[in-house]
């Protein structure tokens, strides 16, 4: 009997201290939550000190007397209270981007165009595995694109368009985010040729690639594209002919090619297999052949810039067909009136 309460109260006593134990674990996760917090807080405050200039005051929130969650341009999760977008955009501010950054884990949305940083595009962005935008457009950042933005594989928009980014678009690498949807780098430093793997993008509907210095053909793995809808590439050295596989991307609205060096006919069921097209810019090309009749089917059609080279043949009568054509360009061709 003496044995049976002996181990009865060891039991109790081995109960009693764990449920005394909760008040250590909730005090546990809760500075563990505390200490995430701060690296978020110290992470923006290393961002705020790389910023020299911020004609606004934008900034001025960012001090200790505030919670960080509530500092202009910065949003932080219900839940966990983490940082998860960084909002600053048309502010003037001055600096470099911190490699900081990198350190706010949560981070789904950075917007930080149309201010005047420099520098380049942190290596340290390739730990933000939830990123989701990155829009640093109408800067003056320098050097490459970083290929390790392939870690972010939640990534559905990159807009770089409108900085000094030079080298080659490492779409090899960045061809594993499977997630991506607009993709634009137009006004830029770049250069060489689009390599075949933008076929792997398989959720791109958007690419802006226009005055970026790039040469050779497009290649025909863009007919993959099953959700592409827009490509703008005008303004570069690129040739050739245009694959028939864009063409037959039903779901494309717009192709901007002006002023490169593509030549070829256009084909004569253009305005068949591309029935949602609101605008063809071809203008500045040496493309030759006749008109695509056909195009009267695409009935969306806002605009036809056919400009500028070596069209022949007869306009069609029914062009009157497309009822919102707003611009209608034939201007310096070798066409005749029926």
């Amino acid at each position: 009997m003496w044995a049976f309460w002996t181990s009865t109260l060891a039991n109790i006593f081995l109960l009693l201290q764990f449920v005394m134990s909760f008040p250590a674990i909730h005090v546990s996760l809760s500075a563990a939550k505390q200490f995430q917090n701060e690296t978020d807080r110290l992470a923006l405050l290393e961002f705020k000190h790389q910023i020299y200039d911020d004609p606004f005051g934008v900034l001025n929130s960012w001090n200790h007397s505030q919670y960080h969650c509530q500092w202009e341009g910065v949003t932080c999760s219900t839940r966990h209270q983490r940082v998860v977008a960084l909002t600053l955009m048309d502010r003037q501010l001055s600096g470099t981007i911190s490699p900081h950054v990198g350190n706010l884990s949560f981070m789904r949305f950075i917007q930080l165009g149309e201010n005047q940083f420099h520098g380049e595009i942190p290596q340290e962005f390739d730990r933000l595995f939830r990123l989701r935008v990155l829009n640093l457009s109408s800067n003056a950042l320098g050097g490459k694109i970083p290929a390790n933005l392939s870690y972010c594989s939640q990534m559905i928009t990159i807009i770089l368009n409108r900085n000094k980014l030079e080298g080659k678009i490492p779409i090899v690498q960045l061809s594993n985010l499977k997630k991506l949807e607009n993709f634009h780098l137009d006004t830029n430093n770049l250069t060489g040729e689009i390599p075949s793997s933008i076929g792997n993008l398989s959720s791109l509907t958007t690419l802006a690639l226009d005055f970026i210095n790039l040469e050779g053909n497009l290649p025909s793995e863009m007919g993959l594209l099953k959700n592409f809808a827009i490509l703008a590439a005008g303004g570069n050295k690129l040739s050739g002919i245009i694959p028939a596989s864009i063409f037959n991307c039903s779901a494309i609205i717009a192709i901007s090619v002006p002023t490169n060096s593509f030549h070829g006919n256009l084909p004569t069921n253009i305005g068949l297999t591309l029935p949602n097209l609101e605008g063809l810019y071809l203008g500045a090309n040496k493309f030759y052949g006749n008109f695509p009749t056909s195009i009267t089917n695409a009935s969306g059609l806002e605009v036809l810039d056919l400009s500028r080279n070596k069209f022949e043949g007869q306009i069609p009568a029914n062009l009157g067909d497309l009822t919102n054509l707003i611009v209608f360009d034939l201007y310096d061709n070798l066409f005749g009136i029926i």
